[in-house]
């Protein structure tokens, strides 16, 4: 309990700086800007906390909300593909397989010991948070604009150098080395990326912004969770590997 404490502490204290850097990035943006970042800033807070509580208390409840994460991104590729792409099979059932195999390895992962669901959880989600903050602080270069044009090459080292900050410092509960525990975090935090990108891309293809309206701020069911169903797949194989 005492390590679940030092965890949800290190999880507030990565929210206050997170709430600093939004104070800096709504400076320059004008008040409905402002008051968007923050209303997505409060809800990705509920979103955490919510998930967390999840895994910590009730581990079994955390496999449900997989199960409706994954049910709930069916449908958003399914309606995406129904409204403006009926004539893109190809592309809709290749996009099914990628789903399957992701959906496969975050539900296996939503099955493991809560360590290593909470490890490769909270790398995930520094990763994502931070990518934005760094990214909206100070970047210049974009990393692949034709796919997600507000990704940058600052956004991801910065997210990259933060998740694999946190997987030392949460290095015991997959009882890693630090060396172990950075590469794992790297590696979790690439494999997020890939599944954003790739969900990214299947939006552009179609010629959407979001999946939908269903997250205040966010978009999509899969407009949030794709990082974190790969991430959970990518930390599912390395369960198998460390253990």
């Amino acid at each position: 309990m005492d390590m679940i404490i030092k965890i949800y502490l290190v999880i507030i204290a990565y929210f206050v700086l997170g709430a600093a850097g939004f104070l800096l990035i709504n400076r320059k943006r004008s008040p409905e800007d402002a008051r968007k970042n923050w209303i997505k800033y409060l809800t990705y807070f509920a979103i955490i906390n919510t998930l967390f509580a999840s895994i910590v208390f009730k581990p079994v409840y955390f496999s449900y909300i997989a199960v409706i994460i994954i049910v709930a991104g069916l449908y958003e590729l399914y309606t995406l593909y129904r409204r403006y792409g009926s004539d893109r099979e190809r592309l809709f059932f290749a996009a099914l397989i990628i789903y399957a195999v992701f959906s496969t390895g975050f539900y296996l992962f939503s099955r493991c010991h809560m360590n290593d669901i909470l490890f490769g959880f909270l790398v995930v989600s520094v990763f994502d948070s931070f990518s934005q903050i760094s990214g909206q602080l100070a970047g210049r270069i974009k990393l692949v604009p034709a796919i997600s044009p507000g990704k940058t090459y600052e956004g991801f080292a910065g997210g990259l150098f933060f998740a694999a900050m946190t997987a030392m410092i949460i290095k015991d509960l997959p009882a890693m080395t630090n060396l172990s525990a950075a590469m794992s975090g790297i590696l979790i935090s690439l494999s997020a990326l890939a599944g954003d990108l790739l969900a990214s891309l299947y939006k552009r293809k179609f010629g959407v912004k979001d999946y939908s309206n269903l997250i205040p701020g966010h978009g999509g069911v899969l407009d949030r969770f794709d990082s974190l169903m790969a991430g959970g797949a990518a930390m599912l194989l390395l369960s198998f590997i460390t253990h």
